[in-house]
């Protein structure tokens, strides 16, 4: 068995090794989406173009405006007169959220009890929840600084964030990348593995030979191990020392990791490439599967927020596992004892 094995891997090794700009494009593309990723997803937005329309005029309403620009989530981009006014620089594209200002806001809003419109764009909807929220927050803090009466709350807040105090969206999201990303390559490495070879048509004299089924697949995944390997080390390697991104877990358990996890996605591509009849189907698929995956894995939006069905439908993907992993293993520093579950389930899929 041995024998035929080594054989086999050789052979794959030969392939590989013997385009090396392909081989070169396959080590550097993970990262290159890696940096492009981690550098533009932004999950704290600011400066949100908003148009103001301020009937008022008075100290009162210019204090207000300046409460949202020191903020800096706001910016002005505009003035305008009246509602309709705010509603066309908004269809125009040029501002996300619009506020209209009342003629008797100075004298209300000494007697608390003052009306301001807000007109958020709602066909962006992050940005737009984003704006909302940020809104709202800044219009309560300029209520209470203003207030004549000081009213001293009988509970006091200390908050504490644990793992990423600084809430950098750097440290979030490019651990789930490197599982995602990892899972992106490992598929790629595989899913034309055997489909290529039919399409070639060296799948019949692999299939007169002795070597038996579960002899050709491991000859197809032990070679591609290898650089899928290396991508995983480098990606990681990149984020932390050129991204700063914190590495607190143990070295050795995220070796295995991410040997475990190269294999997990290793096998999906192989289960594509057994499961289609052209390497154009083979592509397809795997593009498919990888979108699929970003959105239901939780890289960008918490699993537990999704109906059960696409929940259930997620554990199909390494990734779903990994990203947990790969968050608990660099971010918290967790070992083996917390970490065992979602492991064991990367080896279960794999097999």
């Amino acid at each position: 068995m041995w024998i035929r094995l080594w054989a086999l891997t050789q052979k794959e090794l030969i392939l590989l090794f013997r385009d090396r700009k392909t081989l070169i494009a396959i080590l550097i593309m993970p990262l290159m989406t890696l940096v492009l990723f981690a550098t533009a997803v932004k999950t704290d937005i600011k400066h949100i173009p908003m148009v103001v329309a301020d009937q008022s005029s008075s100290s009162s309403s210019r204090a207000y405006i300046n409460s949202f620009l020191t903020s800096g989530t706001f910016e002005v981009v505009a003035m305008a007169s009246n509602e309709k006014g705010i509603r066309q620089v908004i269809d125009s594209g040029n501002a996300r959220i619009g506020i209209v200002i009342p003629p008797d806001f100075a004298k209300k809003i000494k007697r608390e009890s003052s009306n301001v419109l807000m007109l958020i764009d709602g066909s962006a909807s992050y940005s737009s929840q984003t704006a909302l929220n940020a809104a709202n927050a800044i219009s309560q803090q300029y209520a209470a600084s203003i207030m004549s009466q000081s009213i001293s709350s009988p509970l006091t807040i200390h908050t504490r964030i644990l793992y990423n105090p600084d809430m950098k969206d750097l440290w979030f999201v490019t651990p789930a990348f490197i599982a995602v990303l990892l899972q992106v390559a490992t598929m790629n490495l595989t899913s034309g593995a055997v489909v290529r070879e039919r399409e070639s048509g060296t799948i019949e004299a692999i299939l007169v030979t002795p070597i038996r089924p579960i002899e050709f697949m491991l000859g197809k995944t032990l070679p591609n191990l290898l650089v899928a390997f290396s991508i995983g080390m480098l990606l990681t390697g990149f984020s932390v020392f050129i991204f700063g991104l914190p590495f607190l877990g143990n070295i050795v358990f995220f070796c295995i990791l991410s040997l475990v996890s190269a294999c997990s996605g290793l096998g999906l591509g192989l289960v594509i490439s057994t499961a289609v009849q052209t390497l154009n189907q083979s592509v397809q698929l795997t593009a498919m599967v990888n979108l699929t995956c970003m959105f239901l894995s939780g890289v960008l939006f918490p699993s537990y927020a999704m109906p059960l069905i696409l929940r259930v439908f997620a554990f199909i993907f390494p990734a779903t596992y990994s990203v947990p992993l790969m968050r608990g293993l660099l971010l918290k520093g967790i070992g083996a004892d917390e970490l065992w579950i979602g492991t064991l389930a990367l080896l279960i899929l794999t097999i």
